[in-house]
């Protein structure tokens, strides 16, 4: 079942979703300073591709590093994914068969505004 959730999901939004993270990946890379960002942009970004099956944990080691991390984060990408999420999400409620998915956005939307002292993980 998970499967058939992740291929309906990569055709409706993931894939979009995820050129909008690679994107953000990218312009962090090329900054050099933000590369952190830029590999917390990746990661997320390959959650989005196929995203049922894993879950988003806090990390137990994150600190105080994170919380400024993620302030800087907001600032330069996190806001823009996150209306992405909302956006998709909006569309993706208008049909029935698109209100699971809708869902899925709106819980990856903290996630996109605050991916530092995050982990993402299989689930059981």
């Amino acid at each position: 079942m998970r499967t058939l959730l992740n291929i309906i999901w990569l055709v409706l939004s993931g894939f979009w979703l995820f050129l909008g993270y690679a994107l953000a990946a990218l312009i962090m890379f090329v900054l050099i300073v933000t590369i952190p960002w830029g590999i917390a942009a990746w990661r997320i970004g390959v959650y989005s591709l196929w995203p049922f099956g894993k879950t988003v944990v806090d990390k137990p080691t994150a600190g105080a590093w994170s919380v400024i991390g993620n302030i800087v984060w907001v600032l330069l990408a996190g806001i823009w994914l996150a209306i992405g999420h909302v956006t998709s999400a909006v569309a993706l409620a208008i049909t029935i068969i698109g209100i699971p998915f809708a869902w899925a956005n709106l819980k990856m939307v903290p996630v996109a505004l605050l991916p530092l002292g995050k982990d993402i993980v299989d689930q059981r």
